[in-house]
């Protein structure tokens, strides 16, 4: 018998295939997790993930570890190895430094964890992060990509264009930041999970960003349409292929009439399901790129 505190977490290792990392995360976050932590070594994805031990108990994570191994088996692959352990909040947060390090992206950022002093010298944007129970911290694919896209985006942007960006989905607020470094005068951001919502209000903090520049709040896109005062001029969304294809209906109420957007979270085979639902509602995919095996595209409203 365990004994716990509410101060105490559940650590979730999962060890797969790397091609299995998507619909680990999915499964994750369905079962309630609260952050994670990926790394790639010897063609293995090692996913770390986060739950306070009162939400789940022993029988529940052996079921989530048999739902992990069907997945893995129903699309042909090796059963992945899941594991767990209880550790308190101070080992919650040395397990994130274990994982994550300095990571440059793209031509202009570099990302800096919270407990690692930047260098005042470098030529890069500094962005700095700490993760803690929200996704997004730059070691994705996806976050790689989006962050990239914003550059081809908003290179050259003054603060004088006036640039507004809504950010779907913020997680850590990695976007929303990342905007500002580079040109964004102001972002809007929304998130499901309060403890998104946090997060980014803390690493707004961090990187001494002022509260005006970044309106955050939980809630749906609806919501975010609702309150921005004039529609954007881009957005970003990183979430999954199949909740990006049911808000497609709403993106031309987020952005103006020559508004752009960067979707990514998309395997690229579900590409073809995304790209007929942007069709569907006039949109037109503008660039594609790939990264392992996951998209990001750029898409701007069609001429037609």
């Amino acid at each position: 018998m365990l004994s716990t505190s509410n101060n105490s977490w559940w650590e979730i290792q999962v060890i797969a295939e790397q091609s299995l990392e998507e619909q680990i995360f999915w499964r994750l976050q369905n079962f309630g997790c609260q952050g994670m932590a990926s790394q790639k070594k010897d063609s293995r994805i090692y996913v770390n993930s986060y739950l306070p031990v009162e939400k789940a108990n022993v029988l529940d994570l052996a079921s989530l570890a048999l739902l992990l191994k069907q997945d893995a088996i129903a699309t042909n692959y090796e059963a992945p190895i899941t594991q767990w352990t209880v550790i308190n909040d101070e080992d919650w947060s040395s397990s994130w430094k274990q994982h994550w390090h300095p990571q440059e992206i793209g031509d202009l950022f570099v990302i800096y964890p919270a407990w690692i002093e930047p260098p005042t010298d470098g030529d890069r944007k500094v962005l700095r992060l700490d993760p803690g129970s929200a996704f997004g911290t730059g070691a994705h694919a996806t976050t790689q990509l989006c962050l990239e896209a914003l550059e081809m985006r908003l290179w050259g942007a003054k603060l004088e264009d006036n640039i507004v960006v809504a950010d779907v989905g913020c997680g850590s607020g990695i976007l929303s930041i990342g905007a500002l470094l580079i040109g964004a005068t102001q972002t809007y951001a929304i998130d499901n999970d309060i403890l998104a919502i946090k997060a980014t209000n803390h690493n707004r903090q961090l990187n001494d960003i002022s509260e005006d520049k970044i309106w955050v709040q939980e809630g749906s896109i609806q919501d975010l349409i609702v309150h921005m005062p004039a529609p954007a001029n881009g957005f970003t969304c990183n979430i999954l292929a199949d909740i990006i294809v049911d808000m497609v209906p709403y993106f031309d109420q987020l952005v103006n009439a020559n508004g752009w957007g960067i979707l990514s979270g998309i395997l690229v085979e579900q590409v073809p399901k995304v790209a007929e639902a942007l069709d569907a509602h006039k949109w037109t995919i503008a660039t594609f790129w790939k990264r392992q095996e996951w998209a990001c595209l750029t898409i701007r409203r069609s001429e037609y």
